[in-house]
């Protein structure tokens, strides 16, 4: 499904930028650091990516100042331990797999647009919960990148960075939000963090895996807590095993269905779905498609009167500009534009767009196809009848909405996409679901 960057008009190019690997730099810093290279290594270690932002300090968040150098092993088990503790929240109930169901692609739980937390587990949040999958490669955030490939003197806009506004800059960026977000886990501090875990039942093996001093130093415990977690999501065998039909079709080892092949060609086409734009879907130099170029998208969705927040008329969710995000407040050019996610295992996930209006795949499919020759479908009406479209972005921000197809086409106009294509793309998207194996067949009786 495409999405839009920033525009030619406000200083961009239209081409979409293209997936750029980003090391998977936790435990290897660690241990390369721990090895000598530590001294030698720290400026390049720094940066906005590296730096010590996600613990409220300036030393380099990968260079290893524990007094045990972890393996990799220790601090992806002691990380999912972690993540899947409840102990951790204000609340003594919420874990990051409470919001991050591994049976949903580590997505919402439950159809419920946002999920409810803080100190009560009143707290409503004002995003749906994004999939932490097939993040490893994800860019730093950059409001100018640039490709690799082809004409790399062509800015391309912003690109890269997790969460739905690219706000955090690495895995354990992302780690630390939840944490500390008064409608998550609630917790007042990192040090409150740090305090939960010393009571826990694994502080011994966090001081067999850090080193017996690790809670002498608060600031430096909550490095650990990150550290484990943000190498905990990034294993592959839990977080991006490509395992799904399409790898096995990748790999030779599969056949598509006919709906699948039609879906896929319908999906790459740039006259119909056009949905390669933004969600590549093709190998590149041996590597498998991530489906997100990690670009972000000003979609138009309608309005989700689910989010108690939007029972404020006056308030909108913004994206890039906000409220979220503050550094980027006031840039007319991104208000309204969300992360590009992956397409990886949308099938298993129960909402959909960021704020979770939509709850079937091909709702979502459908949207895309009808959002300009239909509205009406998907809008509601004023008093006076009229479809108040794109009833989430205040009118100064819509001309930054995508218009390049399946969008673009006049109000009663043919779609870009048939209602066979829809389904047929559905079919291919459920093509993208992991843990696929091929049927068994039953041996035939010998004669």
């Amino acid at each position: 499904m495409p999405a839009h960057r920033v525009t030619a008009a406000a200083g961009f190019t239209s081409r979409r930028p293209r997936a750029r690997p980003r090391a998977v730099l936790g435990a290897a810093l660690v241990v390369w650091m721990a090895a000598g290279g530590a001294r030698a290594g720290s400026a390049a270690a720094g940066g906005s990516a590296a730096g010590g932002s996600a613990t409220g300090d300036e030393t380099p968040f990968y260079l290893n100042s524990f007094g045990k150098t972890p393996s990799a092993a220790e601090l992806s088990a002691l990380g999912r331990t972690l993540f899947f503790d409840p102990g951790l929240s204000a609340s003594g109930s919420l874990a990051c797999a409470s919001c991050h169901d591994p049976a949903h692609a580590f997505a919402s739980p439950d159809a419920r647009a946002v999920q409810r937390g803080g100190a009560d587990r009143a707290q409503p949040g004002v995003r749906a919960v994004p999939s932490l999958m097939y993040e490893q490669n994800m860019p730093p955030f950059t409001e100018h990148f640039f490709d690799s490939d082809g004409d790399d003197s062509a800015d391309q806009g912003p690109a890269g960075g997790t969460l739905w506004d690219g706000r955090a800059q690495s895995a354990h960026e992302q780690a630390r939000v939840p944490l500390l977000s008064a409608f998550e886990m609630a917790n007042s501090s990192s040090a409150a963090v740090v305090d939960k875990v010393l009571r826990a039942p694994y502080a011994a093996q966090f001081r067999r895996v850090f080193g017996t001093g690790v809670f002498d130093d608060r600031g430096l415990a909550f490095k650990a807590v990150l550290l484990a977690l943000e190498t905990f999501e990034e294993s592959p065998d839990d977080f991006y095993p490509y395992s799904s039909k399409y790898d096995a079709f990748l790999r030779g080892t599969a056949a598509l269905s006919a709906a699948e092949q039609r879906g896929l060609a319908a999906f790459d086409d740039p006259a119909r779905g056009n949905c390669a734009r933004c969600h590549p879907s093709a190998m590149r130099e041996g590597a498998f498609p991530q489906f997100t170029d990690f670009g972000f998208a000003a979609l138009g969705a309608p309005r989700n009167p689910a989010i108690p927040a939007n029972a404020n008329p006056r308030y909108y969710d913004l994206g890039l500009c906000g409220p979220l995000r503050a550094d980027l407040a006031g840039r007319a050019e991104y208000c309204g534009l969300f992360r590009t996610p992956t397409l990886r295992n949308a099938a298993r996930q129960r909402v959909f767009l960021h704020n979770g209006v939509f709850h079937r795949l091909e709702d979502v499919v459908r949207f895309y196809a009808e959002r300009d020759t239909a509205p009406e479908k998907w809008y509601p009406r004023n008093a006076k009848g009229e479809v108040m479209k794109f009833d989430d972005l205040p009118p100064r921000y819509r001309k930054n909405v995508d218009e390049q197809p399946p969008f673009g086409r006049r109000a009663g106009g043919q779609s870009t996409l048939s209602d066979a294509d829809v389904r047929d793309i559905v079919a291919f998207l459920r093509a993208l679901s992991d843990g696929w194996a091929p049927a068994r067949t039953s041996p035939r009786p010998s004669p």
